[in-house]
């Protein structure tokens, strides 16, 4: 009876005592502010010293939680939200002159007229050109809360004069589904490229999806490489899509937070035939509960690299002044049971060292060089095939990073811009000639006629290297000729991408990739993709 006494009476003191703890700790933090604005030697502006003190108590627990100043919110929002406020352009910035790239479909900008190709010269009555022009100015001027109005002052080809344009600033959707497409229609193929999860990524996908069936198709490639994720609740929709009603897709707890499961909602595995999943090492958080999943249940053959392995749960905490803290509330485990969140015992900057390190140990060239905790042994749902946990998600197929065109003189073009300031400069000088020819209504019979035609030859290339020396990229012959051909990949892909939409960019360059192409490989092979999904030895 004494020993229950003595439970009962440390299980009240004990929050006691984290309470007064408490209070203890942040009078202390009070006190050496009150120290610092009363007493220090100079003038300090204690706001910044805040945020300073939030983000290293931050920094202490975990690489995911973090702090978002005032100016950082909206921004940071904007992608998973799924649209912004503005002009709907897209633009570049050419010999420090604001270039139209691409107006939005049904936009404001479209609405008026702007056209691409066009250049911005005057915002209101301010001059933007050659005044050294940045992306993060030209978004300041042209963003802006729905409903209010800009005037911009445009120099059109074939016009002498410039030409006044009053838009009236609304939403501009933001897309997260890249791609849609008929790999095969022989073999009733689809292919879908996601490249985050936000709150309209669901009825994207839907309306994507319904377009593809329409087209005939049965099995589908779902490409998550680069996706680093998003709304939690928009990876679940998209894994309930390829589950049976009922089946677990994640469940989330930490010591502060209670269980919480998803379960699939309402879809059936008969909706599709075979799936693949491409991933590789910046598929992260969402995407990896969408691969985590299908894998554990044997419904998908993932194809790729090692995933990011983030399995952290944040919640958003808005402060006094407009900020707020990303702050981790738990962890998120695949139906199976496995967390696949990797260390971060050694501190945030080697965390974020991931992809270096990854390289260096030969991981991304190799499967033998991943090593997988022995002790982090699952088996999935129905085949009780051996996955594991402890560091992102393994796929069943490994594909290796392609260095077989990586060179020092592409990567300097591409990292300069140069490649992409010399496709606007193409596109530019020759945007009335590809319209005509290749691009008269943005069809499906537009595209093939492009596909079909178009060739980028050594003397266009030519020109690019040439285009690349006029900006101080020394030319490097033994270099070039390792690249040219994913040059000239790109070349046409980029071009598509300009004068069609992402869709018809993926079409082009998928051809060169090679996890694509074994996801193919994986889906056309019946044999092959079973075999994958076999119980493990």
């Amino acid at each position: 009876m004494r020993k229950i006494f003595i439970i009962i009476a440390l299980c009240a003191i004990i929050p006691n005592l984290q309470a007064q703890q408490h209070r203890e700790q942040i009078y202390k933090m009070g006190r050496v502010l009150d120290l610092i604005d009363n007493l220090y030697v100079d003038t300090v502006d204690q706001a910044k010293i805040v945020e300073t003190g939030i983000v290293s108590m931050l920094k202490e627990l975990d690489p995911h939680s973090v702090y978002i100043s005032k100016d950082e919110v909206k921004a940071m929002n904007e992608p998973l939200e799924g649209n912004f406020e503005g002009i709907g352009i897209q633009f570049s910035i050419l010999n420090d002159t604001l270039m139209v790239v691409a107006v939005i479909s049904g936009g404001p900008s479209e609405r008026v007229g702007l056209m691409a190709g066009d250049r911005i010269l005057y915002v209101d009555t301010t001059n933007i050109a050659g005044v050294g022009l940045t992306n993060q100015m030209v978004q300041k001027m042209l963003r802006g809360k729905k409903g209010t109005v800009v005037t911009v002052k445009v120099m059109r080809n074939g016009d002498k004069d410039l030409i006044d344009f009053k838009i009236t600033r609304d939403k501009i959707p933001i897309y997260s589904v890249d791609a849609a497409y008929m790999v095969d229609k022989k073999e009733k193929i689809g292919y879908i490229k996601i490249n985050r999860f936000a709150a309209t990524t669901t009825d994207e996908y839907n309306k994507a999806i319904a377009k593809l069936r329409s087209q005939g198709m049965e099995h589908l490639i779902v490409d998550l490489t680069d996706n680093g994720g998003g709304y939690l609740t928009a990876g679940f929709d998209l894994a309930s899509q390829f589950l049976e009603n009922g089946q677990m897709v994640v469940y989330t707890k930490g010591s502060k937070s209670p269980y919480q499961s998803y379960t699939a909602h309402g879809h059936s595995k008969k909706e599709y035939g075979k799936v693949v999943v491409m991933v590789n090492e910046s598929s992260a958080s969402a995407s990896e509960i969408v691969s985590g999943a299908l894998q554990d249940w044997d419904r998908a053959v993932l194809v790729g690299r090692r995933t990011f392995g983030k399995g952290l749960v944040q919640n958003q905490f808005q402060l006094n002044d407009g900020s707020m803290i990303r702050l981790t509330v738990a962890r998120y485990y695949t139906p199976t049971g496995r967390c696949i969140q990797r260390s971060y015992n050694e501190g945030v900057d080697e965390y974020e060292k991931s992809f270096q390190e990854r390289y260096n140990n030969g991981e991304l060239y190799s499967a033998d060089s991943v090593h997988l905790p022995t002790s982090e042994k699952y088996y999935t749902k129905r085949t009780k095939r051996i996955v594991y946990g402890g560091g992102g998600i393994m796929p069943d197929v490994f594909v290796p990073i392609d260095t077989a065109y990586y060179t020092k003189y592409y990567a300097k073009m591409v990292r300069k811009g140069i490649f992409n300031k010399f496709i606007l400069s193409y596109i530019d000088n020759n945007r009335a000639e590809l319209e005509k020819k290749y691009q008269s209504t943005k069809t499906d019979k537009d595209f093939k006629t492009f596909d079909e035609k178009f060739v980028v030859t050594d003397e266009f290339l030519k020109q690019l290297t040439d285009y690349a020396s006029n900006e101080k990229l020394e030319f490097n012959e033994d270099e070039f000729n390792k690249s040219k051909e994913h040059m000239r990949v790109n070349l046409k892909a980029s071009i598509a991408r300009d004068l069609y939409n992402s869709g018809e960019y993926y079409q082009i360059i998928n051809r060169i990739d090679p996890i694509f192409n074994k996801a193919l490989d994986v889906i056309k092979n019946d044999n092959l993709y079973n075999s994958k999904l076999k119980p493990s030895k």
